[in-house]
């Protein structure tokens, strides 16, 4: 994690912080705790908004300094926006612009007023929980790969911040879910040398180790040979990083069926023979980043002792090539029995989730949810705001992931998996093929994955476009960890 976060119930004015964080509209009204700073300085703030040297546009950040009457030595105003439309969105919009307006710089404490502001639809213990993973989501740092010398490795800044209010089971689930996001950032922003399908299977025999009540079962190679994961293992084939499914367990609800996390975990992908040639290859470490937020969601479930049964797996290989890797046209055999034929070794991902998924439905899920980055299609479609979430037959379980998304602010958008589109997976010489032509591609890769779960209540999740950012400077988002998350609390609410 990024922060150290406690609760404080003392007058802002009062605080003994390096900073007190409040919010001003756009009409120039203050927060109820910025109105109680302001009569403590005399109505300096207000002077100051009437002449246009503080804003409350959204976006907009003023540190103020030395204001008599008030105990810290600075102020930092934030915009809100438009008062009538201020709202969930708007409110993590100001945490996070007040995080990133301290991550560097002289202030190393700060209070956050602005959960006492509030929240359209929301009560104190979201507006908490939110703060603390939206904060520590925008003072996110990497180090893990930069030289011993390097200036990004001097933290100077924000390391402390305390909430208003005091629902102490709010900040640890709000502490739980962002160490949980940040594990899954600090995985996808790994390099592929580094972060391998071993080096996954480590870090969650480690993650086994450090709590009570889990339970860490690696499969190897020859492990999944003789179980008959002949998809998965097709498309292993052509790397040195041998493969790894990863099971974690976690048991806190005696007997009840468990909830079932499956994720992609292709630790880099070139393509296979099918090689990624039209650029973006470079950002193909991203694509275990559905293994790493399943990975992130245990993580937070088991920080917040969630009285639930919940079991994580992981697909981890790497698709890379060699004179052994799979082809275009080969017929391979899943574990599940149904034959599929290779029309593109691209379409990898589907590959090591259909045995994963078939694996899974020996524990008898209550619900059972795949996490993948899976199909460029989906972010043509959607783009980077919205995960898709697809299912055959349990839109039910759709409904309540997307409506946790909505709590999260982690958004999803559900697509149809209609039987209209399955005979575009039609095959003359297997039971399936693994792509579905030029249309609909997000769809029928999820068509693909409901072969293998019938009878399931299951749903898919494509994280193509929300598991990271863009460009050279772009990283991880530790997305769909706060939907997943909140799904879980959802069932034990």
């Amino acid at each position: 994690m990024s922060l150290e976060f406690s609760l404080n119930q003392t007058p802002p004015a009062d605080a003994a912080v390096d900073c007190v964080v409040t919010g001003a509209f756009a009409d120039g009204r203050l927060t109820a705790a910025g109105q109680q700073l302001d009569a403590a300085c005399g109505g300096r703030l207000a002077a100051l908004i009437a002449r246009g040297d503080v804003e409350g546009k959204a976006g907009k950040t003023a540190l103020l300094h030395d204001l008599p009457g008030i105990a810290a030595p600075r102020v930092l105003v934030v915009g809100l926006g438009e008062a009538g439309k201020f709202g969930p969105a708007q409110y993590l919009k100001a945490v996070g612009d007040a995080a990133r307006a301290l991550k560097t710089g002289p202030v190393g404490s700060a209070l956050l007023t602005l959960t006492e502001q509030a929240i359209k639809e929301r009560d104190a213990a979201w507006a908490i929980r939110q703060a603390v993973i939206t904060a520590d989501h925008a003072c996110y740092r990497y180090t893990a790969t930069l030289g011993a010398d390097s200036p990004k490795r001097k933290h100077t800044g924000l390391n402390r911040l305390a909430l208003a209010g005091s629902d102490d089971t709010a900040l640890a689930r709000g502490i739980a879910i962002a160490k949980g996001v940040a594990f899954t950032r600090e995985l996808g922003n790994l390099p592929p040398n580094v972060c391998n399908p071993a080096y996954l299977a480590e870090q969650a025999q480690a993650l086994a180790t450090a709590h009570a009540g889990v339970e860490c079962e690696v499969l190897d190679e020859q492990a999944m040979q003789a179980l008959g994961m002949g998809a998965l293992l097709a498309v292993a084939r052509g790397s040195a990083q041998r493969p790894r499914l990863i099971v974690l367990k976690y048991t806190n609800a005696g007997d009840a069926r468990p909830y079932v996390l499956v994720g992609k975990g292709i630790t880099f992908d070139t393509g296979g023979v099918n090689l990624k040639v039209q650029g973006g290859i470079e950002e193909m470490k991203y694509d275990m980043c559905g293994a790493g937020s399943v990975l992130g969601t245990f993580l937070a479930a088991v920080e917040m002792q969630l009285p639930v049964n919940l079991v994580c797996i992981t697909a981890a290989v790497e698709n890379a090539i060699d004179g052994n890797s799979y082809r275009p046209s080969d017929v391979i055999t899943s574990l599940s029995g149904k034959t599929i034929e290779v029309g593109n070794t691209d379409a990898e991902g589907r590959l090591i989730l259909c045995d994963a998924l078939t694996y899974a439905q020996r524990f008898q899920p209550a619900a059972l949810i795949d996490v993948a980055t899976l199909t460029g299609a989906c972010v043509i479609a959607l783009g980077k705001p919205a995960t898709g979430v697809m299912t055959k037959d349990s839109d039910d379980l759709a409904r309540e992931l997307l409506d946790a998304g909505t709590t999260a602010h982690d958004r999803g958008w559900q697509l149809p998996l209609w039987d209209d589109y399955q005979p575009l997976l039609d095959s003359a010489f297997a039971d399936v093929y693994n792509i579905g032509g030029r249309w609909a591609g997000a769809i029928t890769a999820g068509c693909f994955l409901s072969r293998f779960t019938e009878g399931q209540r299951w749903v898919h999740l494509d994280i193509a476009g929300s598991a990271s950012e863009d460009g050279k400077m772009g990283m991880a988002t530790g997305r769909p960890v706060g939907m997943l998350s909140q799904w879980l609390l959802d069932r034990v609410a």
